[in-house]
């Protein structure tokens, strides 16, 4: 492009949801086992009702879920659901951060400098988008997350026959089971990571303590990270229960997170 230099030239729409989607995905690969353990962790303890969803190993923290997975089942357990995984993330990882700027755009009408409503809001919307559009991927990543290799109790063969099946025995919406709480966790995670983050940082420079540079940085991401987690937790148990349920177990997200504080009290929400 003439009069522009390599780095100016502004990323086109393409560039940002390929980007995004291929970051995305790089770091599921990564973080995968953990993920894994975290479903685990979280449907532990609750009623296997009409389905078989977990070997009756107890998990007891990260590295013993992960321990016990490897000894019981094998360490290919670990990236069970990694296919559904990667197309969660090409397909709400693209649409969450590469819709951002033109959304956050679109909210503060052109001027460059968005304000934290702004940012909140846009987070919020392409959260929401994003979640609508990659929600059967994430349907079908928790369920085999959540099945144990070991034992026969295995509920999907493979990721397309998953996605057949959900939708021959609990219809169309049985893909989308679970939205509401995702969504509302999507919205609390974008709102609480963006506020977090500015609340740490600012402290951390008024403070004297960093600089503005990469170790701030990463410091006020971590915190935020972690304050993020603990708020976002509840909701995010509920959705994976919610998600991996059997048919008519629960008759909503509501009434399954009901359930939950009612058979194992309050610590459930942050398994």
């Amino acid at each position: 492009m003439v009069g522009f230099k390599a780095t100016d030239v502004p990323p086109t729409a393409t560039v940002k949801f390929l980007g995004a989607g291929t970051a995305a995905c790089i770091a599921d690969l990564i973080t995968f086992p953990l993920d894994t353990a975290k479903v685990r962790l979280q449907i532990q303890g609750e009623s296997q009702g009409l389905v078989r969803t977990a070997a009756s190993a107890q998990y007891r923290g990260v590295l013993g879920t992960i321990l016990t997975m490897v000894r019981t089942e094998g360490p290919r357990s670990l990236y069970n659901g990694l296919v559904a995984g990667l197309q969660r993330q090409m397909s709400f990882a693209s649409v969450r951060i590469g819709l951002y700027d033109s959304v956050k755009q679109f909210y503060t009408k052109g001027s460059e400098h968005a304000g934290i409503g702004s940012r909140l809001l846009a987070g919020s919307t392409t959260g929401a988008l994003a979640v609508a559009v990659a929600q059967p991927t994430d349907v079908v990543k928790v369920r085999f997350q959540a099945q144990a290799r070991a034992g026969g109790g295995r509920r999907y063969q493979s990721t397309v026959e998953a996605y057949k099946t959900i939708a021959r025995e609990e219809g169309i919406r049985g893909l989308w089971k679970g939205t509401s709480p995702n969504v509302a966790r999507n919205a609390i995670v974008n709102c609480a990571e963006l506020v977090t983050y500015d609340l740490i940082k600012d402290t951390l420079l008024k403070a004297n303590l960093m600089t503005d540079d990469l170790p701030c940085h990463f410091t006020s991401a971590f915190g935020a990270g972690f304050c993020t987690t603990v708020i976002a937790s509840p909701v995010d148990v509920v959705k994976t229960r919610y998600m991996n349920s059997a048919l008519g177990q629960y008759h909503s997200a509501g009434h399954c997170a009901l359930t939950m504080l009612r058979k194992e009290g309050p610590r459930a929400f942050y398994k």
